[in-house]
């Protein structure tokens, strides 16, 4: 595969805008303020009745989502160690994709509280067909950028999904606001039909990236058996990274700060919901705000790693993080919680970018299993997820109060600041050597810098 192509690296780029309406939309904003009001009633009561099993409405939501990240933290190793052997990960991530797309569409038709096992269903499969396709995508980051181009490329990636997804948010709020006028019944369908947009726009634009990226960059003809072959694949990974003590110990960092990080992104409407009594109108433009902020903050981390190096980067976001979990247990009114999304987008555009971009720099050189590299990133993304939502959702249940809940996801961003501390990542620098014939050459060198030790 061509390095730096930008016709290669647009079109990879494009999955980001692609399936981030689904975090946006389906994850952030729209669903679960509309999952939490049709499962409330009137009088306040939250419970709802899941398979005969009494629950309260935001835990099982809680719970639904650690589910669905752990059941993909289970399978996605052993399908990446295939994916590479056989060079076949576009295959499985438009798999994934069309499976999360396909159950987006399938939450048209949750109308009621008698359809909460539906929606519950439908989300699950929505998630986990999200979280499966990201480890297919990511891998192809260090396929197709040089390593000094990998911070703004993950940083171009994820600006354009906010983009895309707030294009579409607006759409949706648009056609919710204005039902009457654009020919729906009652406000309720409009949101419904929303849902239904999020699947056929992750459908239509993914086509742009998976007619853009090679299906791989070795040609191989599988041999043998395929599942024990693509087993070999991925225990030949694991030994590697066991050896690595930087990958090591970014992965043990990861796994901390990215369990603060997701449970926020997850479950800040819910928050504002039910702590601060906000309108469903108000949280979704909350919502709203956080993401046009975040293209920012992903360009200008990108920019300060260039300058300061990716762990200095790291850590001040994740110093920030900290602050802002302690900020949200003492906030009371709507004006200091949109103070606080603000911060939030600044930061969150930041450290999913960069947190990319700094494994992948990590990886061998001249290694070709990159999808099962990030699996194993993946993984941590995944059960960092599962830990994280669960535990919100549990120390909810046990002290009846969600403000506790954000104590301990800053316990987990200070957890991982400390990991943070302990690793070296080198720094990357492109340096003239020479000039002749009017000819500039380069050389790409990789060094420590003091500042990022």
């Amino acid at each position: 595969m061509e390095l730096n192509n930008p016709k290669t690296i647009n079109g990879w780029c494009m999955y980001d805008w692609a399936n981030s309406v689904y975090s946006l939309v389906i994850t952030s904003a729209i669903f679960p303020v509309y999952y939490n009001s049709i499962t409330t009633a009137e009088s306040g009561y939250d419970k709802v009745d899941f398979f005969g099993l009494e629950i309260t409405n935001s835990v099982l939501y809680s719970y639904s989502l650690s589910f669905s990240f752990l059941f993909v933290a289970i399978i996605l190793p052993l399908l990446s160690g295939i994916a590479d052997y056989s060079g076949r990960k576009k295959l499985f991530m438009k798999c994934f994709m069309y499976l999360g797309a396909l159950s987006c569409i399938g939450l048209y038709f949750f109308n009621g509280p008698e359809d909460v096992e539906l929606a519950i269903i439908c989300s699950v499969m929505a998630s986990i067909g999200y979280s499966g396709s990201l480890v297919f995508y990511d891998a192809f980051l260090p396929e197709i950028v040089t390593e000094d181009k990998m911070d703004k490329t993950s940083a171009k990636g994820y600006a354009l999904g906010y983009i895309g997804s707030v294009i579409l948010l607006v759409v949706n709020l648009v056609m919710i606001e204005y039902h009457d006028t654009l020919g729906f019944a009652e406000g309720q369908t409009a949101v419904r039909f929303s849902f239904l947009l999020v699947g056929v726009w992750w459908i239509l634009f993914s086509q742009i990236t998976f007619s853009r990226v090679p299906d791989n960059v070795y040609n191989q003809q599988p041999k043998g058996n395929i599942l024990t072959e693509g087993y070999n694949e991925l225990l030949k990974v694991w030994n590697s990274i066991k050896g690595l003590s930087v990958m090591k110990l970014f992965l043990v960092a990861f796994f901390f700060y990215n369990m603060g990080v997701q449970t926020v992104m997850y479950l800040a409407a819910t928050f504002g919901s039910k702590e601060l009594k906000l309108e469903d109108g108000k949280l979704i433009m909350t919502v709203l705000l956080i993401n046009i902020v975040a293209v920012f903050g992903a360009y200008f981390f990108a920019y300060v790693s260039k300058i300061k190096g990716n762990k200095a980067s790291l850590l001040i976001m994740v110093f920030v993080w900290i602050l802002i979990c302690l900020g949200a247990y003492f906030v009371y009114n709507e004006y200091e919680f949109y103070v606080l999304a603000f911060v939030v987008g600044l930061v969150m555009g930041g450290i999913q970018s960069l947190s990319r971009a700094t494994y992948a720099k990590l990886i061998p050189k001249g290694s070709i299993d990159h999808a099962s590299y990030f699996s194993f990133y993946d993984v941590a993304f995944n059960i960092s997820i599962v830990f994280g939502t669960f535990a919100y959702g549990l120390i909810e249940q046990i002290t009846g109060d969600m403000r506790n809940s954000t104590l301990a996801l800053m316990l987990f961003f200070m957890v991982g600041m400390g990991f943070l501390l302990l690793i070296r990542v080198p720094m990357h620098r492109v340096i003239k050597l020479e000039e002749t014939d009017s000819l500039d050459k380069y050389a790409f060198v990789k060094k420590d810098d003091r500042r990022d030790s």
